[in-house]
C-alpha cells in the first residue's frame, strides 16, 4: 500500500509517500514546498494544488492522509492553513483518492507514543521506522511521511480488528453514523 501524507501551510507544505506491507515500511518520496511569502495567497495556494497533483500522478499512492486544521491564536492563520488544506484535499478528490484526516496530537502519538512530542523526536523516528539514517529529511516532510506513517497504522489496526469491519475517518462516514449531531442550516428557506 503506498500512501501520501501531507502536512499543509502557506509558508511551507510538506508532502511525503510511503509503501508498507504489513509492518515493513519503504520511504518513497518527499519534499518540502517552500512558499515566496511575496506571493498573493491565490498563487501560493495553486503552487500547493500543482505539487500535490503532480505527486499524485507520479507515485500513484493508494490513500491520502492529512493533518487536520489546529485552531491557535491567529485567526488569519487558522483560516490560511484551512485553505492550504482545501487545496490539497481537492487534488486527492480529482485524483480520486479517499482521504483520512489525523489530528497534530494523533499523528505524533502514533509515530513517538507521545502526543505531546517536538518536531525532532517526531523526525528521529519517522528516519527510524523508515530506515532512513542518515538521509537528510527536513521537519515539514518529516511531518508529511509521520501523517503517512500515522494512516499506515490506522489501516493496519481497522483490518485487525475482530468485527471484520473496517474504520473510516471521513466525514461523509460520521455524517452517516451521526446524523442527529448535524445542524441542518435555515439558508435559503427563509429567504435570508
Amino acid at each position: 500500500m503506498r500512501i501520501i501524507g501531507i502536512d499543509p501551510g502557506t509558508a511551507v507544505t510538506g508532502i511525503g509517500i510511503i509503501e508498507y506491507d504489513k509492518k515493513d515500511f519503504s520511504l518513497i518520496h518527499f519534499e518540502t514546498i517552500n512558499l515566496n511569502q511575496k506571493n498573493s495567497i491565490p498563487d501560493r495556494l495553486k503552487i500547493i494544488y500543482d505539487n500535490c497533483l503532480s505527486c499524485i500522478r507520479k507515485y500513484k499512492p493508494d490513500e491520502f492522509a492529512i493533518e487536520t486544521a489546529f485552531y491557535g491564536k491567529n485567526i488569519q492563520s487558522t483560516l490560511k492553513l484551512g485553505q492550504a488544506r482545501g487545496v490539497a484535499i481537492i487534488a486527492a478528490l480529482n485524483s480520486d483518492l479517499k482521504i483520512s484526516e489525523y489530528s497534530p496530537r494523533e499523528i505524533k502519538k502514533s509515530v513517538t507514543g507521545n502526543g505531546a512530542s517536538s518536531k525532532e523526536q517526531v523526525k528521529y523516528m519517522v528516519k527510524s521506522i523508515l530506515s532512513a539514517g542518515k538521509t537528510d529529511i527536513p521537519v515539514d516532510s518529516s511531518d508529511a511521511l509521520a501523517i503517512a506513517i500515522c494512516h499506515s497504522y490506522q489501516l493496519q489496526n481497522s483490518f485487525s480488528n475482530n468485527t471484520g469491519k473496517t474504520k473510516s475517518n471521513t466525514w461523509h462516514s460520521f455524517v452517516q453514523k451521526n446524523p442527529d449531531r448535524i445542524l441542518k442550516s435555515n439558508v435559503g428557506r427563509s429567504g435570508i
